[in-house]
C-alpha cells in the first residue's frame, strides 16, 4: 500500500539546508497500523506529509497504492489524496461556520457527489463515531472530543485505503484519547484501512501492530 525507496527531503533557506529525511526505505501493508515514533525534529511529520502528498520528496520514491507520486502533476496529487487517503490532525481543522454535518459532507462535495447521498453517508458516519445528535452543531457549540469524532468522520467520507493521523489525541484528555483511538483502531479492523500515526505519547502506540522509529531524518533500527 505504502513504499518508501531511498526517500530524501531537503528544505533549503537562503543561507543554509536542512535534512528533514536522510535515506528512509520503508514499507507498510495493506490494512497495517503503524506508529510512526521519534523525538521532536526527527523527521517524522515530514514523514506523514509525504505519504499524504502533501509534500514531494527531494530524492527517492514514494509510492502510495501502487501510483509512484513524483510522476504526477498538481491535479492529478490532488485527485491521488481525495480518492486514497484520509487526514487526521490534532488541530481538529473543521470549519466553524459550518455543521457538523456539513463538515463531513464537504470532502463528498469535491467529489460530486449528490446533496441527498452525501447527507445520508455524512450521517450514517457521524452514527458510527457514535454522535449523531449533534449532527446540526457547530464546532464552537461541541467539545474538543466531539470535534475530533467530526474530523474522523471526515476523513473517512470519500472511502479511503489510507488514513494518516498526526497526533490526534495532542488536545485532548487521557480518557477521550482512548475513546478516539478505539474508533481509529476499529476503522482499521473493519474497514480494512491502513492506519498511520505519528505521535510521542506511548500509550497510543499500543494500538499499532507495528512501530517505526525515526531519529535525525532515519529509519531507528538500534531498538
Amino acid at each position: 500500500m505504502i513504499k518508501l525507496l531511498n526517500v530524501h527531503k531537503v528544505y533549503k533557506t537562503q543561507f543554509y539546508e536542512v535534512h528533514a529525511l536522510n535515506g528512509v526505505t520503508m514499507e507498510i501493508k495493506r490494512g497495517e497500523f503503524v506508529a510512526i515514533m521519534g523525538p521532536s525534529g526527527s523527521g517524522k511529520s515530514t514523514l506523514l506529509h509525504l505519504i499524504g502528498c502533501l509534500d514531494r520528496p527531494s530524492k527517492g520514491e514514494v509510492v502510495i497504492n501502487g501510483v509512484e507520486t513524483s510522476k504526477l502533476n498538481d491535479n492529478e496529487l490532488t485527485r491521488l489524496r481525495r480518492d486514497t487517503i484520509g487526514f487526521i490532525f490534532q488541530q481538529y481543522n473543521l470549519v466553524p461556520t459550518l455543521t457538523a454535518l456539513e463538515n463531513v459532507e464537504l470532502p463528498m462535495i469535491f467529489k460530486g457527489i449528490s446533496k441527498e447521498e452525501r447527507q445520508r453517508k455524512a450521517f450514517e458516519l457521524l452514527k458510527q463515531v457514535g454522535i449523531e445528535e449533534i449532527a446540526s452543531r457547530k464546532p464552537n457549540e461541541i467539545s474538543g472530543g466531539q470535534q475530533q469524532r467530526v474530523a474522523i468522520a471526515r476523513a473517512m467520507a470519500n472511502d479511503p485505503k489510507i488514513l494518516l493521523c498526526d497526533e490526534p489525541t495532542g488536545n485532548l484528555d487521557s480518557k477521550t484519547g482512548r475513546q478516539v483511538m478505539e474508533i481509529v483502531k476499529r476503522m482499521n479492523k473493519e474497514k480494512d484501512v491502513t492506519v498511520v500515526l505519528v505521535t510521542h505519547d506511548l500509550s497510543l502506540a499500543d494500538y499499532a501492530d507495528r512501530i517505526v522509529r525515526i531519529r535525525d531524518g532515519r529509519i531507528d533500527l538500534s531498538t
